[in-house]
């Protein structure tokens, strides 16, 4: 098929970036044309909480990026939309986080379907937003209107999904790992590259840092007997999108300031290896998820997980096998990161991550999306 992916890719930095730009790779494997359109100006400058949207490094290569959409000028969706609606693919398929984007995206969806040919999906990260807002259902729902079909990663997602449209062809598909992150390397070598101590045994929180990540409460657990008592130190890999305050608070309040790592900035692709390659294990304390990217790296990197039982992040990383789901509230992050160290063998979990891991394939995606393609043809 004549595929395009509408959404973050290069320069744009993030995960939903790098899984477009992985998507792109499997189609061109398989052998369909397929491109990124991505942005011109995905978010003013003004309601961007981060230091920078771009990262450094080259694009990837093969891959036919434009940058085209301009999230605020209706004027670019009007020429975006009319420019897709006559090169006519197959396929468009377009990325779904945040209802600030709905009137762009929507409306560009709208006028590339028009040409009575173009099949128009969209793989959702979430339905409804982590922090919501006013406005925010009435602008999803103007944007699911414009769609063909919905792809979605978790039960939980679909769910949200259904409050707006019962009737939209709908397939899950869990998020494919993040293959591209390049291979681990030793616990030495990541050792050296990060300037750690390698008599000491580590946790990791990756990712940007919101209210609803729970950081504080993976702060808290850290202050916990059963946990201070191990020595372990926690990594803190990852940018500050609101204020950093509350969270030195709390690392002063404890007295923890010895047993955290910080490196409070966007981990840049090829970093992301060493701080995983590092770690012993992978705290994701959330309040509230769909599901992850810092999951299926962890995956990649066969590291075992500590997740909180919200959204989908249980159907992703089966307690027990992969590591632990618990409910996010520090006392039970804590037991289960004094079990992890105190069992004695951290290899425990291997056979389970090797194992899951085979579920979340490239190509589970790509026959996902053609079997959702062929579904909304019969939708007609």
């Amino acid at each position: 098929m004549r595929i395009v992916i509408c959404g973050p890719a290069h320069p744009y930095r993030g995960g939903i970036a790098a899984y477009n730009e992985r998507l792109a790779q499997q189609l061109l494997q398989e052998g369909d044309a397929a491109a990124i359109y991505t942005f011109k100006l995905q978010y003013p400058r003004l309601l961007f909480p981060g230091k920078t949207q771009f990262e450094d490094g080259y694009a990837p290569e093969g891959i036919t990026i434009t940058r085209a959409i301009n999230s605020v000028n209706p004027l670019n969706w009007f020429r975006t939309g009319l420019r897709l609606r006559r090169t006519r693919p197959d396929l468009l398929i377009m990325r779904y986080w945040l209802p600030f984007l709905a009137p762009s995206l929507g409306f560009i969806a709208r006028i590339v379907r028009s040409n009575g040919y173009t099949r128009v999906i969209t793989i959702f990260d979430n339905v409804i937003p982590h922090e919501k807002r006013a406005g925010d259902r009435m602008l999803t729902k103007f944007f699911i209107n414009s769609i063909h079909g919905a792809l979605v990663m978790t039960r939980a997602v679909e769910a949200d999904l259904r409050q707006f449209s019962k009737k939209i062809p709908c397939i899950i598909s869990p998020h494919p790992l993040f293959d591209n992150y390049s291979e681990p390397v030793t616990r030495a070598e990541a050792i050296v590259r990060l300037s750690l101590c390698p008599a000491e045994k580590f946790i990791l929180f990756f990712g940007f840092i919101r209210e609803y990540k729970g950081l504080d409460l993976l702060l808290e657990a850290m202050a916990a007997p059963a946990v201070r008592d191990l020595g372990i130190k926690l990594i803190i890999a990852g940018e500050f999108y609101e204020d950093e305050k509350p969270y030195f608070d709390i690392i002063h309040k404890h007295n923890l300031g010895s047993r955290i790592i910080l490196h409070s900035h966007f981990i840049n692709r090829e970093e992301v290896r060493y701080y995983f390659s590092a770690a012993s294990l992978v705290v994701q304390p959330y309040r509230s998820a769909t599901q992850s990217g810092v999951t299926q790296v962890a995956y990649h990197f066969n590291k075992p997980m500590i997740v909180t039982n919200v959204g989908g992040l249980a159907e992703i990383v089966p307690h027990g096998k992969c590591g632990y789901v618990v409910e996010p509230e520090p006392g039970a992050i804590a037991e289960a990161i004094s079990d992890f160290f105190r069992g004695g063998d951290e290899e425990r979990f291997r056979a389970g991550l090797e194992e899951q891991k085979k579920l979340y394939s490239w190509d589970k995606l790509t026959e996902a999306l053609r079997v959702l393609t062929r579904e909304t043809q019969r939708h007609r």
